[in-house]
C-alpha cells in the first residue's frame, strides 16, 4: 500500500488540500508543528470558487458567511468608483460575490469535514529529502516518515519552499491593517454591501458576516507604516482615528467591536516564484502566493490549490515518478499565472493608494472619480477571473472527475 501523501502545515492551504486529496480517494496526513490547528486572524472573505470547492470537499458551507455586493468608493464624498457584478446565475447560486466571515468559524467547519487520523499536532519537520523513489521527512524528535508527494501549505515562512528553492527576503509592503468585527448591528451600516472606500492616504472597509447564525459586520482600516515602528499602542482607538473621515457606518462599527475582537497585521510577502515544484514537492497557499489583503484573496487561492491538487493527482500512480512530476508541474501551469497575478496586483494596490507622492494624491484621486480606470482593473476583471475560474471547476464535481 502506498504510503499517504504529507501535507506541512494546518491552514486553510493545508486543510483545503487534505480534504481534497481524501476526497478523491489518497490517503493524507497533515503534519502541523503546533499543539492544535490555529487560525492566524479574525476576519477573512471568500468567492464563489472556493466556496464551491470547499463544498465538494465536504465541508458544510450553509450560513458560513454573508454574501455581499462591492463597491469601492471615494470616503469623502461617497462617489462609487468601481463595483463589481457577476452574472445571475453566479449570484442565484451564492446570493453574492464577496461573502464575509470569521476565518475561526472557517477554520471550525473544515475541521468537522476532517476524517480521524489525518492531523497529527507537535510535528516539527527538520529535515527533507527527495530520494526519487519518494520523499523522506525527519522530524524533531528524530523520527521519519516516507511519503510519495510532499506538499508545503506551511506558511509565508515555509521550510519546504526554502528546501525547493533557497531563502528569499520578505517584502515589506511598509502597511499595517487594524480590523476586527462585531455582531451589533449599527442602523448607518449598509446590509448585504462590502465597502471598499479611500481618503487620500486610508484605507477604510467594512463588510457583512454570519458568526454563529448571527448577523454582524468586519472592518478594517488601512495605511502607510514603517515596519521598524512599533505597532500602536491602543489599537482600538488608532482605528477609530483612521476611521474619521469615513462617516457614521465605520465609526458605529468601530466603537460597537470589543477590544479583544481587534487585531493588527503588518503587511507582506514575497515575491512571486516561476515555479513551485520539483520532483516530488511542491507548494501551496502562503507558501506560495503570500499575497496583501488587497487582493482580498489569500485564503481563496489557497483553497483552490488543494482543489486543483487534488484533481490532478485523482488518477495518478503515485509510485511512478514521471506521472508525479507531470500532474505537478500541470498544477504549476494552472495555478501560478492567477495567483501571480493577484499577488502583484494587492501589491500595485498598495502601492497606489498609500505610497503615491503626496503632490500626486489629488491627480490619482481625480483620476479615479473621473474614469473607469478603477472599474476595469477591479470591477470587471474580479467578477470574470471569477466566472473563468467557476467554468475551469467543470460539471463534475471532485468525487465523480
Amino acid at each position: 500500500m502506498t504510503d499517504p501523501i504529507a501535507v506541512l502545515g494546518c491552514g486553510p492551504a493545508g486543510m483545503a488540500t487534505a480534504l481534497a486529496l481524501h476526497t478523491v480517494g489518497h490517503e493524507v496526513r497533515i503534519y502541523e508543528r503546533y499543539p492544535e490547528a490555529r487560525p492566524a486572524g479574525i476576519i477573512l472573505n471568500l468567492w464563489p470558487p472556493p466556496i464551491r470547492a470547499l463544498e465538494e470537499m465536504g465541508v458544510d458551507t450553509v450560513d458560513l458567511g454573508a454574501p455581499c455586493h462591492t463597491t469601492f468608493r471615494n470616503a469623502y464624498t461617497g462617489h462609487v468608483r468601481a463595483e463589481t457584478h457577476l452574472p445571475d446565475d453566479v449570484i442565484a447560486r451564492y446570493q453574492g460575490g464577496f461573502i464575509g466571515m470569521l476565518r475561526p468559524v472557517l477554520y471550525e467547519r473544515m475541521l468537522g469535514a476532517m476524517p480521524d487520523g489525518i492531523i497529527q499536532v507537535n510535528r516539527t519537520v527538520t529535515g527533507i529529502r527527495d530520494h526519487g523513489d519518494g520523499v523522506q521527512l525527519t522530524f524533531a524528535d528524530g523520527s521519519t516518515v516516507q511519503t510519495p508527494v510532499l506538499i508545503g501549505a506551511d506558511g509565508i515562512d515555509s521550510v519546504v519552499r526554502t528546501h525547493l528553492w533557497g531563502a528569499s527576503p520578505k517584502r515589506e509592503h511598509r502597511l499595517q491593517v487594524i480590523g476586527g468585527y462585531t455582531t451589533e448591528m449599527p442602523e448607518s451600516a449598509e446590509r448585504n454591501e462590502a465597502v471598499i472606500a479611500h481618503t487620500r492616504r486610508v484605507q477604510g472597509s467594512y463588510s457583512a458576516i454570519r458568526d454563529h447564525g448571527r448577523d454582524g459586520y468586519q472592518w478594517w482600516v488601512l495605511e502607510a507604516w514603517d515596519p521598524e515602528k512599533p505597532a500602536p499602542t491602543d489599537l482600538h482607538a488608532h482605528a477609530s482615528e483612521l476611521a474619521r473621515d469615513f462617516g457614521a457606518a465605520l465609526t458605529d462599527l468601530i466603537a460597537a467591536t470589543k477590544h479583544e475582537n481587534t487585531q493588527r497585521w503588518a503587511i507582506r510577502d514575497r515575491k512571486p516564484l516561476t515555479r513551485w515544484s520539483r520532483g516530488r514537492v511542491t507548494l501551496a497557499g502562503d507558501a506560495a502566493h503570500a499575497t496583501s489583503p488587497y487582493a482580498a484573496y489569500g485564503a481563496g487561492m489557497a483553497i483552490g490549490d488543494g482543489y486543483t491538487l487534488a484533481k490532478l493527482l485523482k488518477h495518478v500512480d503515485l509510485a511512478s515518478t514521471p506521472a508525479v512530476e507531470e500532474a505537478l508541474l500541470e498544477y504549476d501551469r494552472r495555478r501560478i499565472p492567477h495567483t501571480t497575478s493577484q499577488v502583484q496586483q494587492a501589491y500595485i494596490l498598495g502601492k497606489a493608494f498609500h505610497h503615491i507622492p503626496r503632490p500626486l494624491r489629488p491627480l490619482r484621486d481625480f483620476m479615479l472619480d473621473r474614469t473607469d480606470m478603477l472599474q476595469k482593473q477591479v470591477g470587471d476583471r474580479s467578477p470574470q477571473e471569477i466566472v473563468d475560474q467557476l467554468q475551469e471547476m467543470g460539471a463534475e464535481t471532485l468525487a465523480n472527475a
